[in-house]
């Protein structure tokens, strides 16, 4: 039997996704050694292998069936746009995508006049304004504090993820629009579902049935 290979999002994600499938069985205590230097990690009794990667990989990864599962953030699927099933949604990681700035910006938005908004998340961004609000905006992409954009006149707005808004107010910005909720997502190769359909949808019925237990 070959292994499944599952890739999952480096930090807070990876830990949330181990201890989910610890839950229904399914360990790797050579991920807990703090101090392996080891790249790929396996479980022989089920034949599972899983690897950390930085999350805009881990969807690069299931594409090219160098992964047949990934756990990954809905921002990063979106952003990516990989030829990748999207199969469960795990539910945590909760956040929120929206479009942030100064209060004074939004009667641009209201107004669809042209602006500039600043990201890490162009596609995401280029969708929203172009096909959902009919809004011609110049993009900016930017891989650092995006919140700076708006305080030093770089961009009037930033689209970005929000989680507890902190950062916003501690900056004196606020939210103008949500685009969409966002959480952790399983991710599968189109071509792995096929080979190892039982396989992977036993994993998926154990994840699905023990998060509905989590939720009732």
């Amino acid at each position: 039997m070959r292994y499944l290979t599952i890739a999952l999002t480096k930090g807070r994600l990876a830990g949330q996704t181990m201890a989910l499938l610890e839950e229904i069985g399914v360990f790797c205590e050579e991920m807990k050694d703090p101090s392996s230097r080891k790249l790929i990690f396996t479980n022989e009794e089920l034949k599972l292998k899983f690897f950390l990667a930085k999350g805009p990989d881990v969807p690069t990864y299931v594409e090219y069936g160098a992964a047949d599962i990934g756990i990954v953030g809905k921002d990063i699927l979106m952003e990516e746009e990989r030829k990748v099933y999207e199969v469960l949604d795990l539910g945590f990681g909760k956040c929120r995508m929206c479009v942030c700035g100064r209060e004074e910006s939004r009667e641009k938005l209201l107004h669809q006049e042209q602006i500039r908004v600043a990201t890490k998340y162009p596609n995401i961004a280029k969708d929203y304004f172009y096909n959902e609000k009919n809004q011609t905006v110049e993009l900016i992409k930017l891989n650092g504090s995006i919140e700076l954009a708006p305080i030093v006149g770089l961009a009037e707005v930033i689209v970005d993820i929000v989680e507890t808004g902190s950062t916003l107010r501690d900056n004196g910005l606020v939210v103008l629009e949500e685009i969409c909720p966002l959480s952790a997502r399983v991710a599968v190769n189109p071509v792995s579902m096929r080979m190892e359909n039982d396989r992977i949808m036993w994993l998926l019925e154990q994840i699905g049935s023990r998060l509905q237990k989590e939720n009732a």
